[in-house]
C-alpha cells in the first residue's frame, strides 16, 4: 500500500529506463541533456547493474588482429570497419567527457599473442592496417620485436601490438556515470525487478524486495537497456545471453615483464596486470553452449582452461594463487552489432552489446536517446 505522496510523485515519468548499466545510464543522461525539463527514472533489479557493466575486465579495446580477421569471415568489410570505428569513437568520447584520471584510464596499448597456427594472420597485417587507416590515420597493428623478453611460453611465436588500445577501471567509470546522472536530475531506483512492459501503453509492472507486490509505473516512453536479460521483456528479440568468467590472482611474488592489455585466441581470452595481480578472463569459446546462461555460476571447464593458460602460457613454470573469481553476463545475437530500435509505440531498446559495453555503451546510449527524443 502506497501513500498519497508516493502515488502522486513517484510513479509517473517522461522516460523510464530499465537497466542501470553503461547503456541505461548513458541513455538517461543523454535524454536529460536533450530534454532538460523531462522527468527520467532508471530502474535496476540489483544493488549494482546485474549484467556485465561492473563485472567486466576493464578493457578499452577495439579488436585484435585475429578477431578482426575472424569478423571478416562473418560480416561485410563495411560492417567490420564501422564496428571498429564505433568502438574507437566510443572510447575517445568517454575519455574526452570524463577524463583519463576519472576513468582510471591507462593508454598502455593492446597486444595479441600468436602461436604457430595463427602466424598466417601476420600476412594480413598490412592489409588490415590499410583497411583501418581512414579511421586512425596511422597504422594500428605492428609486430613486436624481441617478444622473448616478455616471458611468455615458447609456443608463442609472435606478439602483435595495437597502439590505440588501453585499459580502465570499470568501477570508476560507473561512479562517473552515477555522479553525472544525479547531477543531471536522473532518479535511480535499485532493488526493483521489472516483471512486464506494455510497450504501446508505456506501462512498467515491477516488484521490489519490500514485498509490496506488483505495482505500476507509467511513462511517455520506455527504454529497454537490459542487454543479456532482454528476452524476458522483449520476447521477439534475438538476444542470446553468454556468461564470461574472470579470475583474479593474489599479489604476484615475481616481477611482471610486460604491461598493457593482452588477448589470445581471436580475442576470446584476455589478461592484464591489475594492482600487482593477474586478471585473466574469457574463453567462453571453450564451451559456448554451456555459457549460454543467465546464471552467474562458474563453468569448471573454462576455469581449468584459464588456469592452464596462466601457468603454461602467460607465466610458464610460475606458481599462481587465485584470490577471487566472478562472472558477468553479456548479450549476443545474429549480428555483432548493437541493436537499437523502436519496439512499440512507447518503447525502444538498445541491447546486444556483444561484450563491447565499455567501448560502445556511451555512444549506444546517445543513439537511443536521440531515437527517443525524435518521437
Amino acid at each position: 500500500m502506497f501513500s498519497y505522496w508516493e502515488t502522486k510523485h513517484f510513479f509517473d515519468y517522461d522516460l523510464i529506463v530499465v537497466g542501470s548499466g553503461f547503456v541505461g545510464l548513458s541513455t538517461a543522461i543523454h535524454f536529460k541533456k536533450k530534454n532538460p525539463k523531462a522527468t527520467v527514472l532508471v530502474l535496476e533489479r540489483g544493488i549494482f547493474p546485474a549484467g556485465a557493466s561492473t563485472k567486466n575486465a576493464g578493457f578499452a579495446c577495439l579488436g585484435s588482429l585475429t578477431e578482426i580477421l575472424d569478423d571478416l569471415w562473418n560480416m561485410t568489410q563495411e560492417e567490420v570497419v564501422k564496428l571498429v570505428e564505433r568502438r574507437y569513437l566510443g572510447i575517445s568520447s568517454i575519455r574526452k567527457k570524463f577524463g583519463n584520471a576519472t576513468l582510471g584510464y591507462k593508454h598502455s596499448h593492446g597486444f595479441e599473442l600468436l602461436d604457430e597456427s595463427q602466424l598466417p594472420a601476420l600476412d594480413q597485417l598490412a592489409s588490415i592496417n590499410k583497411l583501418l587507416k581512414p579511421i586512425f590515420k596511422r597504422d594500428v597493428f605492428s609486430q613486436v620485436k624481441k617478444k622473448e623478453r616478455l616471458g611468455f611460453s615458447e609456443s608463442i611465436q609472435s606478439v602483435v601490438k595495437n597502439q590505440f588500445e588501453g585499459e580502465l577501471d570499470s568501477g570508476k567509470y560507473m561512479n562517473a556515470l552515477w555522479d553525472l546522472a544525479h547531477r543531471s536530475g536522473v532518479r535511480i531506483l535499485t532493488g526493483i525487478s521489472v516483471v512486464e512492459i506494455n510497450k504501446d501503453e508505456g506501462i512498467v509492472l515491477a516488484e521490489d524486495a519490500a514485498g509490496e507486490g506488483v505495482f505500476e509505473f507509467k511513462a511517455n516512453q520506455i527504454a529497454i537497456c537490459t542487454n543479456a536479460f532482454t528476452q524476458k521483456l522483449w520476447k521477439e528479440s534475438d538476444i542470446e545471453p553468454s556468461r564470461g568468467l574472470i579470475l583474479l590472482s593474489q599479489p604476484l611474488k615475481f616481477n611482471i615483464p610486460w604491461q598493457g592489455s593482452f588477448h589470445i585466441d581471436k580475442g576470446y581470452v584476455y589478461f592484464r596486470e591489475l594492482d600487482g595481480r593477474l586478471l585473466l578472463g574469457g574463453a567462453r569459446n571453450v564451451d559456448k553452449a554451456g555459457e549460454i546462461s543467465t546464471n552467474f555460476a562458474v563453468n569448471p571447464k573454462i576455469k581449468a582452461h584459464l588456469e592452464h593458460l596462466a601457468t603454461n602460457i602467460i607465466f610458464p613454470g610460475k606458481e599462481i594463487q587465485w584470490e577471487t573469481e566472478w562472472t558477468g553476463i553479456m548479450a549476443f545475437g545474429n549480428k555483432k552489432t548493437p541493436l537499437i530500435q523502436q519496439v512499440g509505440k512507447k518503447a525502444a531498446a538498445a541491447v546486444r552489446l556483444g561484450g563491447m559495453g565499455v567501448a560502445i555503451g556511451w555512444q549506444v546510449g546517445k543513439e537511443l536517446a536521440s531515437l527517443l527524443s525524435s518521437d
